[in-house]
C-alpha cells in the first residue's frame, strides 16, 4: 500500500495532509489506533480539519477507490 500512498500524497499536496502510523511501534500510534478504533491493518482514517471523522476505509484499497474517498470529501 506504501507505493499507492506516496503517489497519493504527491498528487494531493497541498490539500490533503498524510500521515503513516504504526500502532506496533510507537505509543502516540496507539493512542490513535484505539481512539479510532482501529484493529487491522492498513486502514485508512478521512479526518476533516476539526479532526472530526469523515471516513474509515479498512484492508488492501486500490488507488482508485482511495482517490474516490479523496474526492468526495473535498
Amino acid at each position: 500500500m506504501e507505493p499507492v500512498v506516496d503517489r497519493l500524497r504527491t498528487e494531493y499536496e497541498g490539500v490533503v495532509e498524510f500521515r503513516l502510523v504504526n500502532a506496533e511501534t510507537d505509543a502516540e500510534s496507539q493512542a490513535l489506533a484505539t481512539r479510532f478504533g482501529l484493529q487491522y491493518v492498513p486502514s485508512f482514517v478521512f479526518l476533516d480539519s476539526d479532526g472530526t471523522q469523515r471516513d474509515l476505509v479498512v484492508g488492501e484499497v486500490s488507488e482508485e477507490d482511495l482517490r474516490a474517498v479523496l474526492d468526495s470529501l473535498q
